[in-house]
């Protein structure tokens, strides 16, 4: 059988270990949506196990060589293959408001930028299930107190349940990669919506780390507080000493203040 050669511009790491692709699939809870959409299928080997399951599955692929080996060995695929970058395309051409899981064993190079999208798509995303290079799986699940957790961590966990599943050896990758792998699941949390300015809680957290070796009063010195907020002791700490509850109640101190 021909194969689909892997592409380096495309961060591309052909999983072909089958175990490994069923307990991916099988990390999803199948509850909240009707529908699962892939990212990156390559080859299918994800795919396989997630056309076994009670769910409609779509997948969306930029690579056209891997779109027509999905449409030559998986007819059930008819009509559900999105030839398309997914960072770049609007979900709602084919899937309107509907919800929908998001599963992939994602390129290293944009996965961040995935979990990022994920984020803005939040509404319409209630579950979350891929392999990442195994220190980014780490930190999106990292506590507070950690040098890794970061940005991805807050803003994630301030939306969904972030827990790391398993990790995956470079060896059952075509062609490996230098590094391992990590398998983590997001769950969107009951109540996501955030009890403060969500567009300003994604900036102090952003703005926060981007100096996070600087206390947060230093860190936030442009959003021009009051001398009397500043007195707060919350000020005192680092960004990776605050959880995400902590930063909810930065964000509204520093709305109350008048920013």
């Amino acid at each position: 059988m021909e194969k689909v050669k892997a592409k380096k511009h495309l961060g591309q790491h052909f999983l072909n270990d089958e175990n490994i692709a069923q307990k991916i699939a099988d990390s999803l809870t199948l509850k909240g949506y009707q529908t699962v959409l892939e990212i990156g299928p390559g080859m299918g080997v994800l795919t396989k196990y997630l056309l076994e399951k009670p769910i409609s599955t779509y997948v969306i692929e930029i690579d056209t060589e891997s779109v027509d080996y999905l449409n030559k060995h998986y007819p059930k695929l008819e009509g559900k293959i999105i030839s398309k970058d997914f960072l770049k395309y609007n979900l709602s051409e084919v899937f309107g408001q509907e919800s929908l899981a998001i599963i992939g064993n994602f390129p290293y190079n944009i996965s961040s930028q995935i979990v990022f999208k994920t984020l803005e798509l939040r509404d319409r995303i209630p579950e979350f299930s891929g392999m990442f290079q195994k220190e980014v799986a780490e930190r999106i699940c990292e506590k507070k107190g950690s040098k890794t957790y970061g940005i991805l961590s807050v803003l994630t966990q301030a939306f969904y349940e972030a827990e790391y599943l398993f990790t995956v050896s470079e060896n059952v990758f075509t062609p490996p990669p230098k590094v391992k792998s990590g398998v983590l699941r997001l769950i969107r949390k009951e109540n996501f919506k955030l009890p403060c300015d969500e567009k300003l809680f994604f900036t102090v957290v952003k703005t926060a780390f981007n100096q996070r070796r600087k206390t947060l009063r230093n860190s936030l010195k442009t959003y021009q507080l009051s001398d009397n907020l500043k007195e707060d002791s919350i000020f005192d700490l680092r960004p990776e000493q605050l959880s995400v509850e902590q930063f909810i109640e930065l964000t509204q101190k520093i709305a109350a203040d008048g920013v």
